[in-house]
């Protein structure tokens, strides 16, 4: 913990807020989290405790229920992969030092902030394959186990528990601005529930979301598209395979070119944050289907897989890319060249964004983390899609990425968080909304 000096000195209060964490509270939320399965699509119960979580840390709460129709009508819809009857969004909000309804002295609204995270979670996979129950929410070794652990549930309670450090030290009503906590569903499969947020009036002049980062600050990231191949072939008995032209065989060969593909846009980058990475932007196939007996060759296979959309393209320029790409192999290859194989964009489109390095944002951010935490932060870029998008991209609101977990153990069996990770992220945010929102 903190030795009672102000890590940022001439900053009433902060040391007060980072003394408050209630480690208890904290990981009371982050159990409770963790016992409300919320895979994504399924997000109604977590999102009823997430808004009595707000209420109770004094923040006025709005729970957003847009129409479905409607909202996939939007311009800027990311798509989705899983099937879903709701999309609920919470905001809470606090107005510090201002009347509701005020407006800055210069005619402008009062500064605000935005501290974001999404409740939905992938499913957990074969129980088999953990040494924890997945919504058991387990402490062992100063990790806490369960599916959403990592990514990224910690990351809410960390939100929450910076909250109520600066309610319980007296800080907040030191503070002069507007501070929304954007708790949203769906952004596993493309970040729906942050557009429907930002498309309900939540921007801000700072965002921050406590995605996975291992408390690193990460200024860019790349996305991704799903996409299915239909690859035809030719049937024929097994007995007279020459006859036939296997469609798994077809799929060979538009996979080769997406091999190739994927080699020469991961070479074509330049960005140091992005080649430090080695592979940011993968290829993959991941579902393939097919055949309907043993002894026929294969006249129609069916694959679905992910592209990676670089660093500063839109999906659509990536689809563009990939349908390229099987084109080129379609056209150059005898068979497919009068039978070519289709691509279809399915499930959840993940843009790319990106904020200067030197911006105020991850400069500021890694400056409280380096004197909270006596190490500074580097700033970074990942391969994954994000909802750090979707508010750089569509509410023109400037946004990084900080929060505790290694995403190398997002998704995965055994998928944990450590606590004191948990803690010293709170701590951070604590001290920052401080900094930001503080007179003078």
């Amino acid at each position: 913990m903190t030795d009672g000096a102000d890590p940022i000195e001439g900053r009433p209060g902060a040391a007060g807020a980072v003394m408050a964490i209630d480690e208890a509270a904290m990981v009371a939320d982050l159990q409770a989290l963790i016992r409300i399965p919320s895979i994504t699509g399924s997000e109604e119960r977590v999102s009823v405790w997430a808004a009595d979580a707000l209420r109770a840390l004094g923040l006025a709460v709005e729970v957003l229920q847009p129409d479905l129709a409607a909202h996939r009508q939007d311009p800027a819809w990311p798509g989705e992969e899983m099937a879903r009857t709701s999309l609920p969004v919470v905001i809470g909000r606090l107005r510090l030092g201002v009347a509701p309804g005020a407006v800055a002295p210069d005619g402008e609204r009062p500064r605000r902030i935005i501290l974001s995270g999404h409740l939905d979670v992938v499913p957990p996979g074969d129980p088999a394959t953990w040494s924890a129950d997945p919504w058991g929410a387990e402490i062992r070794d100063g990790a806490l186990y369960g599916r959403g652990a990592c990514d990224m549930k910690g990351g809410v309670a960390s939100i929450l528990a910076a909250v109520r450090a600066l309610r319980a030290s007296g800080d907040l009503e030191r503070l002069d601005g507007e501070l929304l906590v954007v708790l949203v569903p769906s952004e596993e499969d493309g970040g729906q529930g942050t557009l429907a947020a930002i498309r309900a009036g939540a921007t801000a002049d700072l965002a921050v979301i406590t995605e996975p980062t291992d408390l690193e600050v990460v200024v860019a990231h790349a996305g991704a598209i799903t996409f299915r191949l239909t690859v035809p072939g030719r049937a024929a008995h097994a007995s007279q395979r020459r006859e036939g032209v296997s469609a798994l065989d077809n799929l060979f060969t538009l996979a080769t070119a997406l091999a190739a593909n994927e080699t020469s846009r991961n070479e074509a980058e330049t960005d140091p944050l992005m080649t430090g990475l080695g592979l940011p932007y993968p290829t993959i196939i991941g579902i393939v289907n097919g055949g309907e007996w043993a002894s026929t060759v294969l006249d129609r296979v069916v694959a679905d897989g992910r592209y990676g959309v670089r660093l500063g393209q839109s999906p659509a320029a990536a689809a563009d890319e990939l349908r390229a790409c099987i084109g080129e192999a379609c056209a150059a290859d005898p068979f497919l060249r009068d039978h070519p194989a289709t691509v279809e964009i399915t499930g959840g489109q993940f843009g790319s964004a990106r904020v200067a390095s030197d911006h105020p944002l991850p400069v500021g951010l890694a400056d409280v983390a380096e004197a909270v935490l006596g190490a500074r932060p580097a700033l970074i870029g990942e391969p994954y899609g994000a909802d750090m998008q979707m508010f750089v991209n569509h509410g023109d609101t400037p946004c990084v990425m900080f929060g505790p977990g290694d995403v190398r153990v997002a998704h995965s069996a055994d998928e944990r968080v450590p606590l004191q990770q948990v803690e010293d992220c709170a701590r951070v945010l604590a001290t920052w909304l401080s900094r930001e929102l503080g007179p003078g």
